[in-house]
C-alpha cells in the first residue's frame, strides 16, 4: 500500500484544465507555445508543445516551472532579485542548475501554499507570462 501525505499539490484535473486554458490564450495570440505544469516537488504534472512550437522552448518551459515551484516565486521576480546584485547575478542563473531569472514561470498557489506551478516558452518572455497567467486564472482561490 502507498503512503499518502498530506501537501498541497496540484490535481491531474487542474494541470489540464490549466494547460487549456493557456492554450486557448495562446491560440488567441496566433503563436505556438510549450506549456509545462509541474507538481509541488516540480516533477513534471501535465504538458503540452503547441503544433510548431520551438524544439528549445520545451526545456526551457519545463525549467521556468521547476524554477517557480522550487522557490515559491515566479521567474520574474528572480531577474529583480539578482539584478543589482552582480556577484548573485553572475552566480545563481549559471551556477544553479535549471535556475530561469526571466518570465515566465510561476508558482500555484493552492490554500497559501505552493502547490506547484506553470512555466511557458515560445515566444518573448511578456508573452509567455501572458500566457502562464491565463493557465494560472483557472485556478481556484
Amino acid at each position: 500500500m502507498a503512503a499518502t501525505f498530506d501537501r498541497a499539490s496540484v490535481s491531474t484535473e487542474l494541470a489540464k484544465t490549466m494547460i487549456d486554458a493557456a492554450e486557448r490564450k495562446a491560440a488567441d495570440m496566433g503563436h505556438p507555445f510549450v506549456i509545462a505544469i509541474v507538481d509541488d516537488s516540480g516533477v513534471l504534472k501535465a504538458f503540452s508543445r503547441m503544433d510548431g512550437a520551438a524544439l528549445l522552448s520545451v526545456q526551457i518551459a519545463q525549467d521556468k516551472a521547476y524554477t517557480a515551484a522550487g522557490f515559491g516565486l515566479s521567474t520574474d521576480a528572480w531577474h529583480d532579485f539578482v539584478k543589482d546584485d552582480a556577484p548573485l547575478a553572475m552566480g545563481a542563473a549559471p551556477g544553479i542548475d535549471r535556475l530561469i531569472v526571466f518570465g515566465g514561470g510561476f508558482p500555484i498557489m493552492i490554500d497559501g501554499k505552493v502547490a506547484g506551478a506553470i512555466g511557458v516558452s515560445g515566444g518573448h518572455y511578456s508573452q509567455d507570462m501572458d500566457v502562464a497567467k491565463a493557465g494560472l486564472a483557472v485556478v481556484p482561490s
